[in-house]
């Protein structure tokens, strides 16, 4: 259906998308709320819209806007509508009234082109007739800009982002050079400036365009975790893209090498290509790790003793190897304890903190995600901080937030000894953040799984710190006694030694049911994560965890989500709901943080209220519980105890998860975990995943789904191989060193 009339007032806009909620006068002498994507408009406007009215539960009837047109403001009642609106700062009905009486139809020209004129009436003066003419023409500069942008189906949302950042020069630059597009405005990929380009009549040879498609081809490939990418695989990838011959692309990479954007090097027979941020990222954490291991001089004898009388006090009996790797810790500058579940790692970590405190030493101790650092905290019973809070991301120094780190060279962490857990997860940017803010002299002590996934982010940074035999390594193998109970320890270690798991064992904390139609496996989840599970251990459905390989199918992270929010946690008369782009997020459900938000304010409060602390970051990886919603707001409790109030802007940074990716599970440790396995892509079906996903389970797992499937990752190798550099940089720095 159509719409025609005057808006009324604006309810909401969100200026990064262009979500508008505005209420209109219509023509059929109704009040209507219209929401849509839609440009600025301003009250007073005479509008057409097409759509239809949708009835919501939270908020009513709305009519939603599909297309719009917008009507000239070319007769005196219109502009007088306009003007008396308030939408141009300094004129109100009043004046809005004398303006159109002197100057009639030609008030906009006026206002435009001979400012000067306004000030013919009284109560305006020159001053204020500039002032004027300067708000009515950012108005109209907008809206040019916003129609111009449309000719090539840019959203208003973009459009507006787009004509923020270059105001009068968007003309020139979609016409010559809309490529720029991709490196200054968030949100804009290639395919997307390849669109814009296109409607613009830019070649498809173009420089530029060339161009950006290798910076593209390697953006993306950073993002699936590699730091950089042969040559070959490339100029092919970036030649398919763009329709061209491989020859083209190599042409202009020899002009990105000459303005440093991109950087080639050979090794090992092979042309390797970086992105000039990713190749000085892993130049400089190699360095600034090299700074850091400086041998000193230490008596190890005494060491050893000391270490045996911590052990009569504190009646804890260590293996060889766990001893072997608290000496090393404690005799080396940098160095790396290693190994799987239940080899004994929270031992090492509490007596080194032991023997670090009696020697009066200052100790950090710190992991990637909120999750790691809580279990940390649990485990030690020190505090243990996420990496972005111990660095102070999204400090505020003298009344100004920060963009970035508030530690760093300048203003280093003050400690003796830095215990980074989970180390796996840990990917070349962040760790990079970190070694700029520790000087020579900190111990720094990294201790992870190096069996498991690579982080998230780009780089494999633990596996190339111990692939350059630059540091001392502990790798620990044995699994103790406490742990020989259990079938998760048991079954992890045999996976990733590629032996089967008898799944007809049925034990107390890992059993197997077997499913082969996705349909029933769904069942089989909600029974599970909705009451035997919770029933059994006694907890919080919340507690439960459902991990899958991937995000799509019906197996995948998006359909299960919504199938369990349904189940286990459905629409109720107390239940507030906020619509977001990743669907509607209700009170009691389980969220995660999918985007690292260093402006997001959090306060900790105690258990009678009292706010006892506040910050600033949340960051992607995040779960929590959405505590309640209001109008245009839902706020997040997440699992150490932060507190956040998210805008309607900012709930499109939350999705569900009930259940998350096994990737996005590192770093994490759950009650229980359900983990579906029916089929999948081999390249995500493989050993590591499985290692992973069990051992992010504390007291159960439960896998539904197809034993062939389990047998088929575990006997799968099979990885997506990350290019990556650290390792032999760390050697050339040592080599260098040592005159080799």
């Amino acid at each position: 259906m159509q719409l025609k009339g005057i808006i009324d007032h604006i309810i909401f806009r969100n200026n990064e998308n262009a979500y508008t909620v505005l209420s209109l006068n219509a023509d059929d002498g109704g009040d209507y709320v219209c929401v849509g994507t839609l440009p600025e408009l301003d009250p007073g406007e005479s509008v057409a819209f097409e759509g239809e009215i949708k009835d919501t539960k939270k908020y009513g009837l709305q009519f939603s806007v599909t297309s719009y047109s917008i009507a000239p403001l070319d007769d005196e009642a219109s502009i007088l509508r306009y003007l008396s609106s308030k939408t141009i700062k300094g004129i109100g009905p009043g004046l809005a009234q004398r303006i159109v009486s002197r100057f009639g139809a030609d008030s906009f020209r006026i206002i435009e082109e001979e400012p000067e004129r306004l000030a013919e009436i009284k109560g305006i003066s020159l001053k204020k007739a500039i002032a004027i003419s300067e708000s009515f023409e950012k108005k109209a500069g907008s809206r040019q800009a916003l129609s111009f942008l449309s000719q090539y189906d840019i959203s208003p949302g973009l459009g507006q982002k787009i004509y923020e950042k270059y105001k009068d020069r968007i003309y020139e630059i979609i016409r010559t050079n809309p490529y720029k597009l991709i490196e200054d405005i968030d949100g804009v990929g290639f395919i997307t400036a390849d669109r814009i380009a296109s409607g613009a009549g830019i070649e498809a040879g173009s420089e530029y365009r060339i161009r950006s498609a290798i910076l593209y081809v390697l953006s993306d490939h950073l993002s699936s975790g590699s730091m950089c990418m042969s040559e070959k695989e490339l100029t092919a990838r970036a030649g398919e893209l763009l329709g061209l011959p491989e020859g083209s692309v190599i042409d202009q990479l020899g002009t990105l090498v000459v303005e440093r954007k991109i950087i080639r090097e050979s090794y090992d027979g092979e042309v390797l290509v970086y992105a000039e941020n990713a190749y000085y990222a892993e130049v400089e954490t190699a360095k600034l790790l090299m700074d850091l291991n400086i041998p000193e001089e230490a008596d190890e004898e005494r060491v050893s003793e000391d270490i045996r009388h911590l052990e009569l006090q504190t009646g804890i009996s260590l293996e060889d190897s766990q001893r072997e790797a608290v000496i090393n810790a404690i005799l080396n500058p940098v160095c790396v304890i290693t190994g799987g579940p239940g080899t004994g790692k929270t031992t090492i970590t509490n007596l080194m903190i032991r023997y670090f405190k009696s020697k009066g030493y200052d100790i950090t101790l710190a992991a990637p995600t909120g999750r790691a650092a809580k279990r940390m905290t649990e485990a030690t019973g020190y505090e243990a901080r996420t990496i972005h809070r111990l660095l102070g991301a999204g400090a505020v120094v003298d009344g100004r937030q920060l963009s970035g780190f508030e530690k760093d060279a300048d203003n280093p962490l003050e400690t003796d000894v830095l215990i980074l857990d989970e180390m796996s997860m840990v990917d070349t940017f962040v760790f990079r953040s970190l070694l700029r803010a520790l000087v020579p002299g900190v111990k720094l002590i990294l201790v992870g799984d190096a069996d498991q996934l690579p982080s998230v982010g780009p780089g494999a940074v633990l596996k190339d710190i111990i692939a350059s035999d630059a540091f001392t390594v502990t790798r620990l193998t044995r699994i103790y006694r406490q742990s020989e109970a259990s079938a998760i320890v048991r079954n992890a270690h045999s996976v990733i030694e590629g032996k089967s798991i008898d799944l007809e064992v049925k034990s107390e904390d890992f059993f197997f049911l077997k499913r082969d139609d996705a349909e029933r496996i769904i069942q089989g989840i909600i029974y599970l994560a909705g009451s035997r599970l919770p029933d059994h251990l006694g907890c919080d459905r919340l507690d439960i965890q459902v991990m899958t390989p991937m995000r799509k199918g019906m197996l995948g992270v998006e359909n299960l989500n919504l199938r369990l929010q349904e189940a286990l946690n459905p629409p109720g008369p107390r239940k507030g709901e906020i619509e977001t782009p990743n669907g509607i997020l209700r009170t009691g459900d389980k969220v995660m943080q999918t985007k690292n938000d260093y402006d997001m304010k959090w306060q900790l409060t105690n258990s009678r209220g009292m706010v006892t602390e506040t910050g600033t970051g949340i960051f992607n990886g995040d779960i929590g519980r959405v505590l309640s919603v209001s109008t245009g707001a839902c706020y997040v409790r997440f699992d150490d105890g932060r507190e956040a109030e998210y805008s309607r802007e900012a709930v499109s940074e939350l999705e569900l998860a009930y259940a998350i990716t096994i990737h996005k599970s590192q770093g994490s440790e759950y009650r229980a975990l359900i983990l579906p396995l029916l089929t999948g892509p081999r390249m995500l079906m493989n050993r590591n995943l499985l290692y992973t996903a069990i051992t992010r389970a504390k007291d159960m797992v439960c896998i539904i789904g197809s034993d062939k499937a389990v047998d088929d990752m575990i006997r799968n190798e099979s990885e997506e191989k990350r290019y990556t550099g650290l390792n032999r940089r760390i050697q050339e720095i040592r080599d260098m060193g040592s005159g080799g």
